[in-house]
């Protein structure tokens, strides 16, 4: 039996020329709205035990909409939902919490709504505040919370007790890299146990990665909806297409991929320190062709760029950078300490320099982020001028040059076989 049906469903915003004609129609009187907008039609799509279902589409195009109905936030205009099971979702950051109590008191306020007793929620509470790891924080007010704390709190409480479905709207977005890896774990356990997770991102990596299929939503309507890879690859190819004749990048990822920008890859998690000596002004990647790129193909070069402005003289300087995974692992990283280029160079107050590293492409499919630097290698002790850590992202998409299947580097691999 299907965990969940959604079956025709769709939603319409109404006006009316007046109140009376809207109340009017709750007594299901025949009044005619004086303007009608769908954000939704016709959606139908079924969800079986253990399935992990991506939900993509750009911003507008329904998505939170079809969860709120699915979790029966918001009631439809037309069709239904059924659900086989209990259902635990996080829709919005700190699932609605109450600013003015504390994390505990929200806990137990939270869990008390999705359907747990008093004596659940006391037994699931050190397990809560074990996987949200906040510390004294828990007997603060929520006010006094960052978004990152919010969502690790959120995030155990909709977890605490393994759901049916788990439904999850962009809300790890704003978790640090360690925790996002800590949630993805406890969803992959979940999935084993038979846990059907519906999982709304614009990260299609992700999607490609942990979904067995993927529901693409278009202006209120069903654009595609299958296996996950292949309607990844639809909503790229509509995200991204378009004329080149228009300057618009387009997409194929088979056989051949042009590189894009992808305007969402933006780092919200950035952290920058330095002594101010000196200051990187921006970041940037591009194509080989000099063309602003974030989204490269297996076998596309990376042309990391970055502009630096010296506030004061200095010299014994070094010009560094990391490539890092969406968890933190160090990737690649180099400098250019001893480069004749730079070595024993003195850089004038009020210079400005362009720090240009040409990479080749060895990465597997993801996303990954860019720590830069510029240091002072003069003495002993290396001192960062200035680091902006995660500051920009970029994207490897899977194409016919993709040989890995698993782990973090894309290898070249020839393979034969001989009978002998």
């Amino acid at each position: 039996m299907s965990l969940l049906i959604v079956d025709n469903l769709g939603k319409a915003y109404r006006g009316y020329h007046s109140e009376w004609q809207r109340i009017a129609r709750w007594f299901y009187l025949p009044v005619r709205p004086s303007e009608e907008h769908w954000v939704l039609k016709n959606i139908s799509f079924a969800i079986e035990p253990g399935e992990a279902i991506g939900i993509v589409g750009q911003n507008g195009a329904g998505k939170s909409t079809l969860l709120k109905m699915i979790t029966g936030t918001l009631q439809p205009t037309e069709g239904n939902v059924q659900v086989n099971g209990r259902i635990a979702a996080i829709l919005e950051l700190g699932m609605g919490f109450s600013t003015e109590l504390t994390g505990r008191q929200n806990a137990y306020h939270a869990a008390g709504l999705m359907g747990f007793s008093a004596e659940q929620i006391e037994q699931a509470m050190p397990e809560i505040e074990a996987f949200a790891d906040i510390g004294e924080y828990i007997e603060e007010p929520v006010r006094t919370y960052s978004s990152g704390m919010q969502v690790r709190l959120a995030f155990a409480v909709a977890t605490a007790v393994r759901p049916d479905i788990l439904i999850v709207d962009e809300a790890l977005a704003v978790g640090d890299a360690a925790f996002q890896r800590k949630c993805f774990r406890r969803i992959e356990e979940f999935q084993e146990k038979g846990t059907t997770l519906l999982l709304v991102t614009h990260d299609i990596e992700t999607v490609k990665k942990i979904c067995d299929k993927a529901l693409f939503l278009r202006q209120g309507g069903v654009a595609a909806y299958g296996p996950a890879k292949s309607v990844c690859d639809a909503y790229e190819k509509a995200l991204f297409g378009g004329s080149k004749s228009a300057g618009k990048a387009t997409v194929d990822t088979d056989p051949e991929f042009e590189p894009l920008v992808d305007p969402s890859l933006m780092s919200d998690c950035e952290v920058a320190y330095g002594d101010g000596r000196a200051l990187i002004e921006s970041i940037w990647l591009e194509s080989q062709e000099g063309h602003l790129a974030n989204v490269f193909g297996s076998s596309d070069s990376l042309i990391l760029k970055y502009r630096v402005r010296f506030n004061v003289e200095t010299t014994g300087v070094a010009f560094a950078f990391m490539i890092k995974t969406r968890d933190g692992v160090a990737l690649f990283g180099m400098d250019t300490a001893h480069m004749p280029e730079v070595e024993g160079r003195i850089f004038a107050a009020g210079e400005k320099v362009l720090i240009r590293f040409e990479l080749g492409n060895a990465f597997a499919p993801g996303n990954y982020y860019i720590n830069c630097g510029v240091r002072d290698d003069g003495d002993d002790v290396s001192v960062f001028l200035h680091r902006r850590v995660d500051a920009a992202l970029f994207r490897v998409c899977a194409d016919r040059g993709t040989s890995v299947k698993s782990g973090l580097i894309n290898a070249p691999v020839e393979f034969s076989m001989e009978c002998v």
